[in-house]
């Protein structure tokens, strides 16, 4: 059956539109048409002389584009890049050199490396937020606007009030495609285990403690998390417990603010969590994928992570995670996806989302002549009405037209996740990706100092926030 999926509201002000059908040319990249006087004078001159034998227009060389991306490794939408590049290098005669890797911190460090040493890629889909900064500074990348002058319909499908702008100098660079939510996911095989039934929007934080302690009763890790590893999701929703919407996304000043006073608050309740036994016994040691491993196979309840997860979980339910057709449909009825418990001023369907990546051409690309079309194309057809809800999908878009959704189409993980991010009150950007490198490490690779009491939360946030203010 098909519907329309509900918009939702971004920081109270922006909207995110769920996609998965649609169409438009992605091939008709052209130039600004040329006009005014000298268009008018080129046309007298040749109403005037003699008429001569017209010559063939040059084709376009076909040329390799080397592309990086995220849609690597477990990302949901891997195939579907590989997919789309295909038909794109078919279409147009042109070809890809693909170094897309899995997004983490080496990924990362790695982009802005090649920027730095001047190998950096024509095509790049990456962060847009304070990760992009130093390539942005360095004029390393094409403004959208600069682009546009030259192909007026560049991203013209876009809501331009979508489109983030960059933290250097307010202008957007990267297109976007597919935005992201971070949410809890559930294993009801444990929840039904151990008599706790599966989370709600209305649920608080003190039902949470009391659902893990009944699931640790029953035998189960309450938390798959690797505090050693990543603690990034669990970092970043007990701090938006002691936040808000309106506040989540302020870096705090000093450790004597109120918003310094709330990050250490959320750090102590990450603490609270691991004294109680609420994470796996090898949380410190353990790797993201070793605790992801035991909330699939049955050993954890729940897990914070983000959509791109949905792709993984689905995965860890085929016999063969290449293969679609050995879907496990028993398993995979077994998880779920709901809210993260609220605390304070923050509802628990307040998430963490946003439209944080895009499309970025570099200015290496853009000042090659033979690679400036097939740039522009490239971007123009994986941005397209037609490519862009291949990979929102249950997620979010900046398309100008919301299409109707077939849920026919998805697997039932998914149609959970569009059903649960319907009743979603806010989506608030990640404060992490302002609070960057030397910032986090206090915090990040400092969690199992924190939670093993060998540093006190406040000391390890007052690290952080000075690193900040020192930049």
């Amino acid at each position: 059956m098909k519907k329309r999926v509900l918009a939702l509201i971004l920081a109270s002000t922006m909207v995110f539109s769920l996609a998965a059908c649609g169409s438009k040319d992605a091939g008709s990249s052209q130039p600004a048409a040329e006009t005014g006087s000298a268009a008018e004078d080129t046309a007298s001159q040749e109403e005037t002389q003699p008429e001569a034998e017209a010559e063939p227009a040059a084709e376009a060389k076909p040329v390799e584009l080397n592309v990086t991306t995220t849609f690597a490794g477990e990302d949901g939408n891997a195939q579907n890049f590989k997919s789309a590049v295909e038909a794109w290098c078919a279409q147009t005669g042109n070809t890809v050199a693909d170094s897309s890797a899995t997004s983490d911190e080496t990924f990362k460090a790695r982009v802005v490396t090649d920027f730095e040493t001047g190998s950096e890629a024509d095509v790049l889909f990456f962060f847009n937020g304070a990760d992009a900064n130093s390539f942005i500074e360095a004029g390393k990348v094409v403004p959208i606007d600069d682009i546009r002058a030259e192909y007026p319909e560049y991203a013209s499908n876009m809501n331009d009030d979508l489109i983030t702008g960059s933290l250097v100098d307010g202008k957007k660079y990267a297109v976007p495609v597919n935005g992201y939510w971070e949410a809890m996911f559930v294993n009801t095989e444990v929840l039904d285990a151990a008599g706790v039934e599966v989370p709600g929007a209305g649920y608080t934080w003190d039902q949470f403690m009391e659902d893990c302690q009944k699931i640790k009763d029953a035998g189960y890790a309450p938390i798959a998390c690797a505090l050693g590893n990543i603690p990034h999701y669990w970092w970043e929703f007990a701090i938006f417990n002691h936040t808000s919407p309106e506040t989540h996304l302020q870096v705090p000043e000093s450790i004597d603010s109120e918003q310094g006073q709330a990050w250490v608050a959320g750090m102590e309740d990450i603490k609270a969590l691991y004294e109680a036994g609420f994470f796996p016994d090898n949380t410190l040691s353990a790797t993201d994928d070793e605790t992801f491993a035991m909330f699939t196979e049955g050993k954890a309840a729940f897990l914070i992570d983000g959509s791109w997860k949905v792709g993984g979980i689905v995965s860890a339910c085929q016999s063969d995670p290449e293969d679609a057709s050995t879907l496990d449909a028993e398993k995979l009825a077994k998880f779920d996806v709901t809210y993260v418990p609220g605390q304070g001023n923050r509802k628990a369907t307040d998430l963490i989302g946003g439209l944080s990546m895009g499309y970025y051409i570099s200015t290496k690309a853009w000042e090659d002549p033979d690679k400036r079309a097939a740039a522009v194309s490239f971007v123009e057809y994986m941005t397209s009405d037609e490519i862009v809800p291949v990979f929102s999908q249950h997620t979010a878009s900046a398309l100008k037209n919301a299409p109707a959704v077939d849920e026919s189409a998805f697997n039932p993980l998914q149609v959970k996740a569009m059903k649960m991010m319907s009743g979603v009150t806010s989506l608030t950007g990640a404060v992490q990706d302002m609070f960057m490198g030397e910032c986090r490490v206090s915090t990040f690779d400092g969690m199992p100092e924190i939670v093993t009491g060998k540093v006190s939360a406040e000391d390890a946030v007052s690290e952080g926030i000075e690193a900040y203010q020192a930049q």
